[in-house]
């Protein structure tokens, strides 16, 4: 077994971020009022995700990100809000949120017989994953949930990966391996750190960026099956 440590993205790899946010983002309109949620939630998603790319890419600041995208919905409908308000009370709502997606427990208990040492590395708010990893009952699975806002430095950030490092006995780059679903933050924060990775492609994506995946694998089962091979 050439790897020891497992550092896990959270959204998109084991929690089903996409469900957790359409809950979340639904009962904040619902109090707001607003009539067609549909319409609101196709122009939130799309942009949201823009932004924290923007934010990957360091041309905005989280501040920026997290108490301005509620008042950029709410003007692109011709409504002035106060997005930092209402930025605190999504929060609190999504920070309930534990959905996984199928199979991660049972992923996580399989890596955990199998003697590896099992890391959560995350781009996010911290009050939110940890409620989050609270409400999944995944938090116990991690020796360790390492958080953006914590650290002060993301993905795919070298210093992320160098944090994580000093935090970790016997951490080894050679005996790490970066798994999630991001090619733009996962796998080029793998690439930028000098850490292997495992590309989580389950709706088989083709990768259009500069970033290049050790592995690629399409469900869990694929997982388990090129670690036991590796």
């Amino acid at each position: 077994m050439p790897y020891k440590f497992l550092l896990f993205d959270l959204d998109h790899t084991l929690l089903d971020f996409d469900t957790a946010e359409d809950v979340a983002l639904t009962q904040l309109l619902k109090e707001e009022g607003v009539a067609d949620i549909q319409a609101y939630k196709d122009y939130y998603v799309p942009m949201n995700k823009a932004l924290w790319k923007d934010l990957e890419q360091k041309k905005i600041s989280k501040q920026e990100l997290v108490n301005t995208r509620f008042s950029r919905l709410f003007a692109h409908f011709g409504l002035k809000k106060d997005g930092t308000l209402l930025a605190q009370r999504y929060q609190f709502y999504l920070a309930q949120q534990g959905q996984t997606l199928s199979g991660a427990h049972e992923l996580l208990d399989s890596l955990i017989e199998r003697d590896y040492e099992l890391y959560a590395a995350t781009n996010g708010i911290t009050a939110i994953q940890t409620g989050r990893l609270g409400q999944s009952g995944l938090a116990p699975y991690f020796n360790q949930v390492f958080i953006s806002e914590q650290l002060q430095t993301q993905k795919p950030d070298a210093l992320f990966y160098e944090k994580i490092g000093q935090e970790i006995a016997g951490f080894d780059k050679e005996k790490v391996l970066m798994i999630g679903d991001s090619l733009t933050a996962d796998i080029q924060g793998g690439n930028n750190a000098g850490i292997d990775t495992i590309w989580f492609n389950p709706y088989h994506l083709e990768n259009k960026t500069q970033a290049q995946p050790t592995y690629e694998v399409e469900s869990y089962l694929a997982l388990l099956e090129l670690l036991d091979k590796l």
